[in-house]
Protein backbone atom coordinates (compact mmCIF):
# COMPACT_ATOMS: atom_id res chain seq x y z
CA UNK A 1 0.00 0.00 0.00
CA UNK A 2 2.81 2.23 0.67
CA UNK A 3 6.02 1.87 -1.75
CA UNK A 4 9.40 4.35 -1.80
CA UNK A 5 11.77 3.38 -3.64
CA UNK A 6 15.46 4.58 -3.93
CA UNK A 7 13.50 7.76 -2.29
CA UNK A 8 15.96 11.17 -2.58
CA UNK A 9 15.42 14.69 -2.13
CA UNK A 10 18.28 17.69 -1.38
CA UNK A 11 17.70 21.29 -0.65
CA UNK A 12 20.80 22.91 -2.05
CA UNK A 13 23.90 20.63 -0.46
CA UNK A 14 21.85 18.89 2.37
CA UNK A 15 20.65 15.27 1.61
CA UNK A 16 17.35 15.65 3.77
CA UNK A 17 16.34 12.44 2.05
CA UNK A 18 19.25 9.89 1.16
CA UNK A 19 18.02 6.84 -1.15
CA UNK A 20 15.07 5.39 1.43
CA UNK A 21 13.09 2.78 -0.19
CA UNK A 22 10.68 1.04 2.40
CA UNK A 23 7.30 -1.22 1.25
CA UNK A 24 4.38 -1.23 3.81
CA UNK A 25 1.44 -3.53 2.91
CA UNK A 26 -2.33 -3.15 4.01
CA UNK A 27 -3.23 -3.20 7.52
CA UNK A 28 0.07 -2.53 8.49
CA UNK A 29 0.30 -0.28 11.42
CA UNK A 30 4.43 1.46 11.13
CA UNK A 31 6.05 3.79 13.08
CA UNK A 32 8.78 6.36 11.84
CA UNK A 33 11.29 6.93 14.33
CA UNK A 34 13.73 9.95 14.17
CA UNK A 35 15.52 12.88 15.98
CA UNK A 36 14.85 16.32 14.91
CA UNK A 37 15.22 17.23 11.35
CA UNK A 38 16.08 13.17 10.34
CA UNK A 39 14.13 13.50 7.26
CA UNK A 40 10.80 12.24 8.28
CA UNK A 41 8.82 14.90 7.60
CA UNK A 42 9.85 15.44 4.13
CA UNK A 43 9.46 11.81 3.57
CA UNK A 44 5.55 11.84 4.27
CA UNK A 45 5.43 15.32 2.25
CA UNK A 46 6.66 13.31 -0.95
CA UNK A 47 4.41 10.51 -0.17
CA UNK A 48 1.68 12.63 0.13
CA UNK A 49 2.22 14.41 -3.12
CA UNK A 50 3.01 17.84 -1.25
CA UNK A 51 6.73 17.64 -2.47
CA UNK A 52 7.98 16.18 -5.68
CA UNK A 53 11.54 14.19 -4.46
CA UNK A 54 14.75 14.74 -6.23
CA UNK A 55 14.75 11.09 -7.78
CA UNK A 56 13.16 7.64 -6.74
CA UNK A 57 9.40 7.26 -6.64
CA UNK A 58 6.88 6.75 -4.14
CA UNK A 59 3.41 4.96 -4.69
CA UNK A 60 0.28 4.73 -2.73
CA UNK A 61 -2.26 1.75 -3.58
CA UNK A 62 0.24 0.93 -6.20
CA UNK A 63 -0.13 4.36 -7.68
CA UNK A 64 2.95 7.08 -8.30
CA UNK A 65 1.99 10.17 -6.13
CA UNK A 66 3.40 12.23 -9.13
CA UNK A 67 2.31 10.63 -12.27
CA UNK A 68 -1.13 9.52 -10.61
CA UNK A 69 -1.87 12.66 -8.15
CA UNK A 70 -5.87 12.67 -7.78
CA UNK A 71 -5.73 8.79 -7.70
CA UNK A 72 -3.19 8.34 -4.89
CA UNK A 73 -4.92 10.89 -2.72
CA UNK A 74 -8.15 9.48 -3.10
CA UNK A 75 -7.04 6.47 -0.94
CA UNK A 76 -4.97 8.32 1.96
CA UNK A 77 -5.49 10.88 4.11
CA UNK A 78 -2.56 13.06 5.82
CA UNK A 79 -2.42 15.17 8.64
CA UNK A 80 0.69 16.95 9.10
CA UNK A 81 2.41 17.94 12.59
CA UNK A 82 0.57 21.64 11.99
CA UNK A 83 -2.51 21.19 10.71
CA UNK A 84 -4.32 23.81 8.37
CA UNK A 85 -8.07 24.33 9.67
CA UNK A 86 -10.67 26.99 8.41
CA UNK A 87 -10.80 29.29 11.65
CA UNK A 88 -14.01 30.67 10.46
CA UNK A 89 -15.94 27.04 9.69
CA UNK A 90 -17.54 25.16 12.83
CA UNK A 91 -16.16 21.91 13.23
CA UNK A 92 -19.23 20.87 11.97
CA UNK A 93 -19.39 22.89 8.39
CA UNK A 94 -15.58 21.67 7.97
CA UNK A 95 -16.39 17.95 7.79
CA UNK A 96 -18.94 18.64 5.49
CA UNK A 97 -16.40 20.33 3.37
CA UNK A 98 -13.95 17.58 3.33
CA UNK A 99 -16.27 14.94 3.04
CA UNK A 100 -17.89 17.13 -0.15
CA UNK A 101 -14.13 17.12 -1.24
CA UNK A 102 -14.01 13.39 -1.68
CA UNK A 103 -17.33 13.29 -3.18
CA UNK A 104 -19.03 11.29 -0.49
CA UNK A 105 -22.90 11.41 0.27
CA UNK A 106 -24.57 13.34 2.49
CA UNK A 107 -26.06 10.98 4.46
CA UNK A 108 -22.41 9.20 4.61
CA UNK A 109 -21.07 12.18 5.22
CA UNK A 110 -23.38 12.42 8.53
CA UNK A 111 -22.99 8.94 9.61
CA UNK A 112 -19.53 9.23 9.72
CA UNK A 113 -19.42 12.13 11.11
CA UNK A 114 -21.58 10.95 13.93
CA UNK A 115 -20.14 8.13 14.61
CA UNK A 116 -16.46 9.63 14.97
CA UNK A 117 -17.46 12.53 16.94
CA UNK A 118 -19.32 10.97 19.85
CA UNK A 119 -15.37 8.92 19.92
CA UNK A 120 -13.40 12.32 19.45
CA UNK A 121 -15.83 14.18 21.87
CA UNK A 122 -16.36 17.16 19.99
CA UNK A 123 -20.46 17.35 20.60
CA UNK A 124 -19.51 20.37 22.58
CA UNK A 125 -17.51 22.40 20.07
CA UNK A 126 -19.30 21.33 16.72
CA UNK A 127 -21.00 24.61 16.29
CA UNK A 128 -18.12 26.90 17.68
CA UNK A 129 -16.09 28.18 15.30
CA UNK A 130 -12.64 26.45 14.73
CA UNK A 131 -10.34 29.73 15.47
CA UNK A 132 -11.77 29.93 19.49
CA UNK A 133 -10.69 25.85 20.06
CA UNK A 134 -7.80 25.13 21.83
CA UNK A 135 -5.18 23.52 20.41
CA UNK A 136 -5.93 19.97 21.40
CA UNK A 137 -9.32 20.30 20.37
CA UNK A 138 -8.04 21.38 16.82
CA UNK A 139 -6.07 18.36 16.20
CA UNK A 140 -9.00 15.94 16.86
CA UNK A 141 -10.59 17.90 14.78
CA UNK A 142 -8.20 17.52 12.35
CA UNK A 143 -7.94 13.73 12.77
CA UNK A 144 -11.28 13.08 12.61
CA UNK A 145 -11.93 15.07 9.00
CA UNK A 146 -8.85 13.00 7.74
CA UNK A 147 -10.82 9.73 8.89
CA UNK A 148 -13.93 10.64 7.90
CA UNK A 149 -14.02 9.25 4.00
CA UNK A 150 -12.73 5.49 5.59
CA UNK A 151 -9.05 6.17 4.06
CA UNK A 152 -7.23 3.22 2.86
CA UNK A 153 -3.90 4.46 4.48
CA UNK A 154 -3.47 6.72 6.99
CA UNK A 155 -0.12 9.20 7.15
CA UNK A 156 -0.01 11.17 10.46
CA UNK A 157 2.76 12.84 11.69
CA UNK A 158 3.16 13.35 15.12
CA UNK A 159 -0.70 12.26 16.38
CA UNK A 160 -0.83 12.90 19.76
CA UNK A 161 0.72 16.23 19.59
CA UNK A 162 -1.59 18.69 22.10
CA UNK A 163 -3.64 15.65 22.94
CA UNK A 164 -4.42 14.95 26.88
CA UNK A 165 -4.03 11.34 28.26
CA UNK A 166 -7.55 10.36 27.65
CA UNK A 167 -8.04 11.67 24.24
CA UNK A 168 -4.75 10.16 23.41
CA UNK A 169 -6.14 7.29 24.70
CA UNK A 170 -9.12 7.45 22.25
CA UNK A 171 -6.43 8.13 19.12
CA UNK A 172 -4.41 5.23 20.10
CA UNK A 173 -7.47 2.89 19.85
CA UNK A 174 -9.31 4.60 17.08
CA UNK A 175 -5.66 3.97 14.69
CA UNK A 176 -5.16 0.54 15.79
CA UNK A 177 -8.87 -0.38 15.03
CA UNK A 178 -8.26 1.07 11.58
CA UNK A 179 -5.35 -1.15 11.09
CA UNK A 180 -6.88 -4.19 12.15
CA UNK A 181 -9.73 -3.24 9.64
CA UNK A 182 -7.28 -3.24 6.76
CA UNK A 183 -6.09 0.00 6.67
CA UNK A 184 -2.27 0.83 6.31
CA UNK A 185 -1.38 3.56 8.93
CA UNK A 186 2.19 5.41 8.73
CA UNK A 187 3.15 7.51 11.79
CA UNK A 188 5.93 9.79 12.43
CA UNK A 189 6.54 10.54 16.29
CA UNK A 190 8.85 11.09 18.64
CA UNK A 191 7.57 9.10 21.29
CA UNK A 192 9.10 6.00 21.59
CA UNK A 193 6.38 4.50 23.82
CA UNK A 194 4.06 5.48 21.02
CA UNK A 195 5.50 3.80 18.44
CA UNK A 196 6.82 0.81 20.58
CA UNK A 197 3.13 0.22 22.06
CA UNK A 198 1.33 0.80 18.11
CA UNK A 199 3.52 -0.25 15.85
CA UNK A 200 3.62 -3.67 13.91
CA UNK A 201 7.34 -2.52 13.06
CA UNK A 202 8.68 0.61 13.30
CA UNK A 203 11.82 2.36 10.72
CA UNK A 204 14.21 4.79 12.34
CA UNK A 205 15.64 7.69 10.13
CA UNK A 206 19.18 9.20 10.66
CA UNK A 207 20.67 11.69 8.56
CA UNK A 208 18.31 11.24 5.84
CA UNK A 209 19.00 7.44 5.83
CA UNK A 210 16.48 4.64 6.96
CA UNK A 211 18.94 2.98 9.44
CA UNK A 212 16.67 0.41 10.97
CA UNK A 213 13.95 -1.90 10.12
CA UNK A 214 12.15 -4.40 12.07
CA UNK A 215 9.63 -4.79 15.30
CA UNK A 216 9.80 -3.65 18.15
CA UNK A 217 11.21 -6.58 19.34
CA UNK A 218 14.10 -7.22 16.46
CA UNK A 219 15.18 -3.86 16.76
CA UNK A 220 15.79 -4.27 20.58
CA UNK A 221 17.86 -7.45 19.58
CA UNK A 222 19.74 -5.74 16.27
CA UNK A 223 23.42 -5.61 16.19
CA UNK A 224 23.62 -7.14 19.95
CA UNK A 225 22.06 -4.63 21.45
CA UNK A 226 19.57 -5.11 23.98
CA UNK A 227 17.13 -3.58 26.51
CA UNK A 228 14.69 -0.98 25.61
CA UNK A 229 13.94 1.07 22.43
CA UNK A 230 14.78 4.07 23.98
CA UNK A 231 18.07 2.63 24.47
CA UNK A 232 18.68 1.18 21.08
CA UNK A 233 17.35 4.28 19.48
CA UNK A 234 19.82 6.18 21.36
CA UNK A 235 23.20 4.40 20.25
CA UNK A 236 21.49 4.10 16.51
CA UNK A 237 21.27 8.15 16.40
CA UNK A 238 24.39 9.26 18.64
CA UNK A 239 26.15 11.94 17.08
CA UNK A 240 29.09 9.61 16.23
CA UNK A 241 26.85 5.99 14.80
CA UNK A 242 27.76 4.54 11.58
CA UNK A 243 24.36 5.69 9.29
CA UNK A 244 25.73 3.46 6.17
CA UNK A 245 24.59 -0.06 7.32
CA UNK A 246 21.64 -1.13 5.39
CA UNK A 247 18.94 -2.04 7.82
CA UNK A 248 18.20 -5.54 9.14
CA UNK A 249 15.35 -6.10 6.65
CA UNK A 250 13.26 -4.06 4.43
CA UNK A 251 10.32 -7.00 3.50
CA UNK A 252 6.70 -5.39 4.38
CA UNK A 253 5.99 -7.29 7.77
CA UNK A 254 2.90 -9.83 7.97
CA UNK A 255 -0.60 -8.23 6.74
Amino acid sequence: MIELVHLVKKFGDLIAVNDVTLAIPRGEFFAMLGPNAAGKTTTLKILTGLMKPGSGSARVAGFDVQDFPLEARRRLAFVPDFPFLYDKLTPWEFFRFMGELFQMEDTRIEANARQLVERFDLEPCLHQPIEGLSHGTRQRVALLSALLHDPEVVIIDEPMVGLDPQHARVVKDILKERSRAGATVLISTHQLSVAEELADRIGIIHRGRLIALGTPDELCRQDGHSGSLEKVFLTLTAPDADINQEPASNEPGPT
